[in-house]
């Protein structure tokens, strides 16, 4: 009976780690064609207030149904859930409704705090957005504390196809009809509304049907006051955590725009770079979905270790975690640094801030061990040092931002961003216990580097020497030096046995890879 138990609730993670991965697949993908259609100008009067819109997209997505799943996870029974997750959704409409007020009320103070007024339509259409997160947050954190992963799945892949589809749809009637940029990406943000009221006519039947006939709890003030404060601490640090790269994006849009005017930069011309340096958001967002598809099949294991108090294999899982992590975000950020004058073209059709755009993606590297080390840290309970460490970071983009930029312009908005996540990369790796922070015995760091270097150098070699005159020429580099990064990090780890036989089993199709390489190339 527990294996079947455990059976289940392993294929429910992956079913929800399925939905959030095409999820986040659609969220980056789908602003390649919208930056093509709508040019550098349009990207930015879009991507200045996307962050605003990704703020509440995490908590409906990830951080309060987390929360709330817990809370009906540890009630004793159907009704017990069905009041935990009505509080919850009385709070959260409270939350959802003060946040609709404040963009709608505050949208021509929030714009010209970014400095440009014309942004203020825009933030008043992403407003609508949190009229939706209110039901979503509570009937996601329901489903999943149940542990019916697959309503949560499908409803997030409808409200990114709703969104996505109401996006392009915009944009094709801007240059359709010659919409201005303003106009234009206004209109994009209901599709943020949209989409998440496709996801609450999936979801609602589904919920009420759970909970008709288990009754309405009355709750005090006080009681409220409580479970406010809880969720604030526990279910905001999720939240704040799963959107950390969108918190710094915030950060951008009130201080990019702004430095670049103040070092010197026309305002139309401010806003059109603020756009280039945008195109650097989607290739972090492809690069951690490459460098934590992988790692994500070990969570489930690390929070069972905890559960069950299984110290080694909780030390052995976390190990694991950070090295997969590291490595493939590694290779993700290598080869797309050798290959970025080419992705810069082929995707957006010029090569402009490509020095910038390479700074940029080392993000992909220190947001997956971010990740990493958060979920160690808050399997063990330890959110308050998470928390402190996402402030401390925040705070320096903040303070140096906006310096940087007037100085060294979108090249230095970008170390801005790195320097934010290397403190806090820093600041988590103290609080990791002490045996994850030890010595490294098999010396997989010097692996690692040796196996992604000579990965970048010969995609970085063959792709000099290839033409990359047009975009069918680049896509040609693509087509030849993607596989071929592939293999070489494929077969140059395994010749250096970068990872341990044990660690390659415990990935998706470890086995059948195991077999092939004993076959062609004898055992270890």
């Amino acid at each position: 009976m527990r294996n079947k138990k455990m059976s289940s609730l392993m294929r429910g993670a992956w079913i929800l780690s399925l939905g959030g991965l095409i999820a986040k697949i659609l969220s980056a993908v789908y602003r390649v064609p919208f930056q093509n259609m709508v040019g550098d100008t349009g990207f930015y009067a879009y991507q200045q207030i996307y962050p605003l819109y990704g703020i509440g997209m995490t908590f409906a997505l990830s951080g309060f149904p987390v929360y709330i799943s817990k809370q009906v996870a540890q009630a004793r029974d159907p009704f017990a859930q069905a009041e935990v997750t009505h509080r919850a959704l009385v709070l959260m409409t409270g939350i959802g409704l003060v946040m609709f007020a404040a963009l709608e009320l505050g949208a021509d103070l929030i714009a010209q705090a970014m400095a440009d007024a014309g942004l203020a339509p825009i933030i008043r259409s992403v407003g609508l957005m949190f009229l939706t997160m209110p039901l979503l947050s509570a009937a996601r954190g329901y489903f999943q504390g149940t542990f019916d992963m697959s309503k949560t799945a499908i409803s997030q892949v409808v409200e990114q196809l709703l969104r996505v589809g109401v996006i392009l749809l915009a944009a094709a009637i801007a240059v359709h009809r010659q919409w201005d940029p303003y106009k234009m990406a206004s209109w994009a943000m209901t599709g943020a509304f949209v989409g998440g009221l496709g996801a609450t006519l999936v979801i609602l039947p589904a919920y009420r049907k759970k909970v008709k006939g288990q009754g309405t709890p009355r709750t005090s003030l006080s009681a409220y006051a409580k479970l406010l404060e809880r969720f604030a601490k526990e279910g905001g640090s999720i939240a704040l955590f799963a959107a950390l790269l969108i918190l710094l994006q915030l950060v951008d849009s009130f201080t990019v725009t702004r430095g670049l005017i103040a070092q010197g930069l026309a305002p139309a011309a401010a806003r059109a770079l603020k756009g280039v340096y945008d195109r650097g958001q989607p290739l972090v967002q492809l690069g951690l979905v490459v460098a934590t598809a992988l790692s994500t099949t070990l969570l489930p294991s690390l929070s069972r270790s905890v559960a069950r108090g299984h110290w080694a294999a909780f030390q052995q899982t976390a190990r694991q975690l950070i090295r997969f992590n590291f490595g493939l975000s590694l290779a993700a950020a290598a080869g797309l640094i050798a290959l970025m004058p080419s992705v810069n073209r082929l995707l957006f059709g010029d090569t402009v801030l490509t020095g910038t755009l390479r700074m940029y993606t080392l993000c992909i590297i220190l947001v997956a061990l971010i990740n990493a080390y958060n979920a160690v840290l808050q399997s063990l309970n330890r959110f308050r040092y998470t928390s402190y460490a996402l402030g401390a970071g925040v705070v320096v983009k903040l303070v140096v931002n906006e310096w940087l930029t007037v100085h060294y312009g979108a090249f230095g908005a970008a170390s801005g961003t790195v320097l934010s996540l290397l403190v806090i990369t820093g600041l988590l790796y103290l609080q990791l216990p002490r045996n994850l922070q030890g010595l490294d015995p098999r010396r997989f760091n010097l692996r690692l580097m040796v196996v992604v270097g000579v990965m970048s150098e010969a995609v970085h070699q063959v792709a000099a020497h290839m033409p990359t005159v047009s975009r069918v020429d680049t896509l040609r580099v693509f087509v030849v030096c993607v596989p071929l990064g592939v293999l070489l990090f494929v077969v140059v780890g395994a010749l250096c046995r970068l990872y341990t036989v044990r660690e390659v089993l415990a990935i998706p199709y470890g086995r059948r890879f195991m077999k092939w390489w004993q076959h062609h190339f004898g055992k270890e």
